[in-house]
């Protein structure tokens, strides 16, 4: 699966996720199936570094992940344990993804170019946010462009098969509103407007967050893919353009990002026995 930049809360909010409100048991007849989708898609590793978002989420409150000490990785290892984002996954797949789309995505990705694209995805989903990778992105991406390398346009090409920028833009928004509303009821943030007021403050980030998003986004991509030739990766934008695998990563896009906002939600309850109310 194609690694999101950390720094992007994403979350497409679709009437095929309605069902996650009410998660059942996966079906056992189904579980071979959507365990080998969530390895050869790389859907599992994307799921695991979720929580390496974590970090963010007291910053979010105006606060610093340093004052929490050992308590924060206690935290966040129990909130964002593998086999609860697992297990929510595999729930909601169960009951939207179709056998023809999980066909489809299997057999990209279980080709030869698929499965190179899925081993660095997975190194890049599992980097730290230490600023080397946005950093040797825009290395990248400055040396492609003093070149007038034609790449850049494939790696755009690339972020727009996969929707980086329109459903992230809305996402960030619909994380963080869902985020201070958890907080301000579990009471670690005095919040001052209520909920439609705050939507409205943050949507007035709108483009400035659009801007931010696909400068990381492409950078994101220079850094994943150096390594593949440019008829590689116009190969993969071409995969991803196709209308069944547009599904599948809204789809997979969707899970992910309703499993981070959930963990949020979590993360805000979780705080509210570890240190003092705050003002936001």
């Amino acid at each position: 699966m194609r690694p999101m930049c950390r720094q992007i809360f994403a979350l497409t909010v679709a009437s095929l996720l309605s069902l996650a409100a009410f998660p059942q048991q996966p079906r056992a007849e189904n579980l071979p199936r959507l365990e080998e989708f969530l390895e050869v898609t790389g859907f599992d590793v994307a799921l695991d570094s979720i929580r390496l978002s974590a970090d963010t989420a007291p910053q979010m409150l105006g606060l610093e992940t340093q004052a929490f000490g050992s308590e924060w990785s206690r935290l966040v290892k129990e909130v964002f344990a593998p086999e609860i984002l697992h297990d929510m996954a595999l729930e909601i797949l169960d009951n939207t993804l179709s056998d023809e789309l999980l066909s489809h995505a299997t057999a990209f990705y279980n080709s030869d170019l698929g499965k190179r694209l899925v081993a660095v995805e997975n190194k890049s989903h599992m980097v730290e946010e230490d600023g080397l990778k946005s950093e040797s992105g825009d290395q990248i991406i400055e040396g492609l462009t003093g070149i007038e390398s034609p790449r850049i346009a494939i790696l755009q090409r690339l972020n727009g098969a996969s929707d980086v920028e329109d459903s992230s833009v809305n996402a960030i928004q619909e994380v963080q509103v869902r985020f201070l509303m958890a907080a301000a009821a579990a009471g670690v943030i005095d919040l001052q407007m209520d909920e439609p007021d705050l939507r409205e403050a943050i949507k007035g980030q709108q483009e400035e967050m659009r801007t931010s998003i696909r400068a990381s986004a492409l950078a994101n991509a220079a850094y994943t893919y150096q390594a593949f030739s440019d008829s590689e990766v116009a190969a993969y934008a071409e995969a991803l353009e196709d209308p069944k695998m547009q599904k599948v990563y809204a789809l997979m896009n969707a899970v992910q990002y309703e499993i981070m906002a959930n963990r949020f939600e979590a993360i805000a309850v979780r705080l509210s026995a570890m240190q003092p109310s705050q003002e936001l």
